[in-house]
């Protein structure tokens, strides 16, 4: 198991969250270019935020920020303080939160965090099934519960693979589900956390893809 991946958790399960992968960088530009040379081919965009909506052209994603989320993706990143060139195979895209992590509050701090990994980091794992193994087993290991067996979601012409998880905090009940696909060299991973099964559904009906064009187009 990668120190990336637990590094993550231990990240999100400070503020009482757990999500999967990502921000294992000491910068953008330096994440970019070890990824480049240890993987054999360069480190995807990281993306930008315009009008309050995250695009990704090379994964060919967007997704719609609910109006008044902090964004600590830049924050996420500089403060992992990972040296291992293994960790610098991954990229974080996007950490958004309702309220800022470090602020308490009485209700489950929903979140969306979006992150790349290299395929090279598991050359065993063939799909983004296979590599749903990983997201459980870190997901037990915060004592998060699976609700189901991963399954197929598609969204549009994309196809993913998405878990559902849970975890009692106290009075409160944290609901998590992450999607992955694999794509251009990488595990993309898609996580949502909210206070309920409908909230979590409500985030992921912000994330959209781009429709691709038909080989007719080009004719």
């Amino acid at each position: 198991m990668s120190l990336h991946f637990s590094q993550v958790f231990w990240l999100l399960g400070s503020a009482l969250l757990s999500c999967s992968l990502a921000a294992q960088q000491s910068s953008p530009s330096s994440s970019k270019n070890a990824t480049k040379a240890h993987t054999g081919i360069s480190a995807p965009d990281s993306g930008t935020v315009s009008a309050g909506v995250y695009r990704n052209t090379i994964f060919g994603f967007g997704y719609k920020i609910a109006y008044g989320w902090v964004d600590r993706t830049q924050e996420m990143a500089d403060d992992s303080n990972v040296d291992s060139t293994e960790a610098k195979k991954s990229v974080l895209l996007l950490a958004v939160f309702e309220r800022p992590p470090v602020a308490s509050g009485d209700s489950i701090n929903s979140a969306v965090v979006i992150a790349a990994e290299a395929t090279s980091s598991y050359p065993d794992l063939q799909n983004q099934a296979q590599y749903f193994d990983v997201i459980t087993a870190l997901a037990k290991s915060k004592d998060l519960k699976a609700v189901n067996e991963p399954y197929d979601f598609p969204l549009g012409a994309t196809q993913l693979v998405r878990g559902d998880f849970s975890k009692p905090l106290g009075n409160l009940t944290l609901y998590q589900s992450t999607l992955v696909m694999m794509q251009k060299g990488y595990f993309v991973s898609f996580t949502f956390i909210g206070g309920s099964e409908d909230e979590v559904d409500g985030l992921i009906e912000s994330l959209s893809f781009t429709k691709k064009e038909s080989s007719a187009a080009h004719k």
